[in-house]
């Protein structure tokens, strides 16, 4: 037992900022382009080579910990990300850039694959809602703190200090881990699915980069049709290696149950919609609320926020109230925020908007923690590296996915030409479609409002 569990978790929540503080790079990107001198469109892979790289590797990386210690590959992604932090900054060359940050992706899926695994083993078994809700806060407030945070640092030193603040950041944290449990590895040698972890890897890279291109596909429908075949094929021979080797990446009989399958598909569908918030409320804000940029800032940062305040509330519910049913409760939440959100107009008032966006945060915040408790209570123990970075990875997906079906639904309804309209509407299919999946699921009623308490 950890003589102070909250000092323990603390210091996983300090090197798991790093991930979420990466929203301190997209203020950036002006001054990047500038620097470099690059047209805006590539800025893009800034983006994609960071988060395509860590949200493929997720899955393997959460293996690695199961096997050989969640916080040794923690402290290994630790040092990685200290590394390329350093080089992200001091680098005069873009595609080293974009090569550092690639690298950044591989330390920020060491990272965040065992994060949640680190978390849990703070407290006892008993408490693991407590722990959730506690590493959901302070990955939200990251989220928080990282575009102010970093509009002021490029305001004082220029892109690169977006880069090097993190890495002392990361330092203290690698420091702060000697507090952290490190349990007795079993004297059994547990083999490593090499292959299998290939063939994951590539299914979800080109999965992400096919949806990514898509949404630019002029020309290039031969190589989008290429990679989405690639993806298919890596995804089936990962089921067939899977289904032979003795220790699989993750044991794939545990989505045989329909409501283990729908919970984890509900995460996808609320990270596709709740995207939403990112991708158009800034423009709005500026546009057509006539907000300075600053102020449009830390209005928008009250979506994060919610997410930060959610966290410790649903660890504390989980226990009170069962989580499948605290889960449905965000997930409406969600809902009533995206069609406020399809209502707004010029004439909105300030507590308004900042009152819906709390919602929305509250929503998803809540919906996080009673997930992330569900999915580590179905799989065992011993796989915790993996069920945490299932979450991860469906959010993942889920936020890819959105950027390419929210940006065509708003082309669709007319887009920048006439951004009002366009906007409401698609915040109103948004809200449309979450509301249709949650009432769906509710063909089997007891994914959500079942009697016992969430697995």
């Amino acid at each position: 037992m950890i003589a102070n569990p909250y000092m323990a978790i603390i210091a996983v929540g300090l090197g798991t900022l790093i991930v979420p503080l990466d929203s301190a790079v997209n203020i950036a990107f002006p001054d990047i382009t500038r620097t470099f001198d690059i047209r805006i469109n590539a800025i893009q892979w800034v983006v994609i080579c960071y988060v395509l790289t860590y949200a493929s590797l997720m899955l393997v990386c959460g293996k690695l910990g199961d096997l050989f210690g969640h916080r040794r590959i923690f402290r290994i992604g630790l040092a990685i990300s200290i590394a390329a932090f350093i080089l992200c900054g001091s680098t005069s060359e873009f595609g080293w850039l974009l090569f550092f940050r690639f690298c950044q992706g591989v330390g920020a899926a060491l990272v965040i694959s065992c994060s949640p695994a680190l978390a849990t083993s703070c407290f006892p078994e008993a408490q693991r809602a407590k722990a959730l809700g506690i590493y959901t806060a302070m990955f939200g407030l990251g989220s928080v703190i990282g575009p102010s945070l970093g509009g002021l640092m490029v305001e004082a030193w220029g892109w690169s200090a977006v880069f090097w603040f993190r890495a002392p950041l990361s330092l203290v944290a690698l420091l702060a881990t000697a507090i952290l449990p490190d349990p007795a590895q079993s004297r059994q040698i547990r083999p490593f699915d090499i292959l299998g972890a290939c063939l994951l890897a590539l299914a979800l890279s080109t999965m992400l980069l096919t949806l990514n291109r898509f949404q630019n596909s002029e020309g290039e429908n031969f190589t989008i049709l290429v990679m989405a075949g690639v993806s298919v094929l890596s995804f089936v021979g990962f089921v067939w290696q899977e289904s032979r080797f003795p220790e699989p990446i993750i044991r794939l009989r545990v989505f045989r149950d329909i409501d283990f399958s729908v919970l984890n598909l509900t995460n996808f569908t609320a990270n596709l919609v709740g995207f939403s918030v990112m991708l158009f409320v800034p423009y709005f804000l500026v546009r057509v609320a006539g907000f300075p940029t600053w102020i449009g800032g830390f209005v928008l940062g009250c979506a994060p926020l919610g997410i930060a305040l959610a966290g410790p509330v649903g660890g504390w519910a989980i226990g009170r109230v069962a989580a499948n049913r605290l889960a449905f409760g965000g997930a409406v939440l969600l809902v009533i925020a995206l069609f406020s959100i399809g209502h707004w107009s010029e004439t909105t008032a300030l507590p308004v908007l900042i009152g819906t966006l709390l919602i929305h945060g509250l929503g998803i915040g809540l919906f996080q923690v009673s997930y992330m408790h569900a999915v580590t209570g179905v799989l065992a123990k011993s796989d915790r590296g993996v069920a945490g970075s299932l979450t991860m990875v469906t959010r993942s997906a889920g936020v890819v996915t959105g950027v390419t079906v929210l940006s065509w639904l708003f082309a669709k309804a007319g887009g920048a030409d006439s951004f009002l309209p366009a906007f409401q509407s698609t915040f109103l299919q948004a809200g449309f479609a979450m509301s249709f999946f949650l009432i769906l699921s509710l063909l089997r009623p007891g994914i959500w409002l079942g009697k016992g308490k969430a697995k």
